[in-house]
């Protein structure tokens, strides 16, 4: 009786606990659209308030019209576009040939690919500026691009764990209609992976879209910019357009947040079925 009196209690302090989360959260997106909404003198006030004054709806198109945001949001969106497929594909194919392709060296090669994890972007900065320009591929958008062609550790380390839990019945079964080990791949285990293909295209999706440092050190051409790259263009040495600054940002985050919404439950999904082989 008493463990039944203590349920709604429980369930009312978890509820408060998560909206608690939640505003904690969601506080700087508020602050970041409510500082787009303001005059530039409104702030940095003695008394900050969350609500401005007056609502200055002009912020974003005086943003959108001081650099030229409509040619830096195509360059990010040609990026996205192109390199995430290749990146959910790549990632699974490699994923296969661990989870279920017995050769020897298998559990080292994976333990070395995952192993790349830990090794800082910095480090591989140089020799990835060196090769590229070798190539002739500095000042394009190739060098944010191939990256995601070849798979990523991360990824990679989610496909392996997800199709660990597909059976292998499945395949035996292929198998003994006929099929090989890329029929098998390709017709069943890749429409089953379907939840951690989601996820592995919505975090490379915004990972790329947010991607800061890759076209700062590869791009200098103004006209190839990315979104984080024209953004920065309202920092200067002398003054920083916060207004605008804050009203340009929430246009960027619209596409990742609108394609994490409709994709959020296969998101989840996918993640918990990747740690768990069944």
């Amino acid at each position: 009786m008493q463990a039944q009196a203590g349920k709604p209690w429980e369930r009312i302090a978890m509820t408060f606990l998560i909206v608690l989360v939640a505003v904690v959260f969601l506080f700087p997106i508020a602050w970041m659209l409510s500082t787009a909404l303001k005059a530039p003198e409104d702030i940095f006030t003695p008394t900050p308030s969350l609500l401005p004054e007056t609502w200055h709806w002009h912020n974003f198109t005086d943003a959108w019209k001081a650099q030229p945001f409509a040619q830096y949001f195509a360059n990010t969106l040609i990026v996205v576009l192109v390199s995430t497929p290749f990146a959910m594909l790549s990632s699974t194919m490699v994923a296969f040939g661990f989870a279920r392709i017995p050769f020897w060296g298998r559990n080292a090669l994976f333990l070395l690919v995952i192993g790349t994890m830990v090794i800082p972007w910095d480090v591989t900065a140089i020799p990835l500026y060196i090769e590229y320009n070798k190539l002739g591929l500095i000042n394009t958008l190739w060098p944010m691009i191939l990256p995601g062609m070849f798979g990523a550790p991360f990824f990679i380390f989610l496909a392996r764990q997800f199709i660990m839990g597909i059976p292998l019945d499945l395949d035996e079964a292929a198998k003994i209609d006929g099929c090989n080990r890329w029929q098998i791949y390709w017709k069943i285990v890749l429409p089953l992976c379907r939840p951690i293909v989601v996820v592995i295209g919505v975090f490379h999706f915004v990972w790329v879209w947010n991607e800061f440092l890759t076209p700062l050190i590869f791009i200098n051409n103004q006209d190839l910019y990315t979104l984080p790259l024209g953004i920065n263009l309202f920092k200067n040495a002398y003054n920083i357009e916060y207004e605008k600054l804050m009203a340009i940002s929430c246009v960027s985050v619209l596409f990742p947040v609108t394609l994490f919404y409709f994709t959020q439950n296969l998101v989840l999904g996918g993640l918990s079925l990747s740690g768990v082989k069944k």
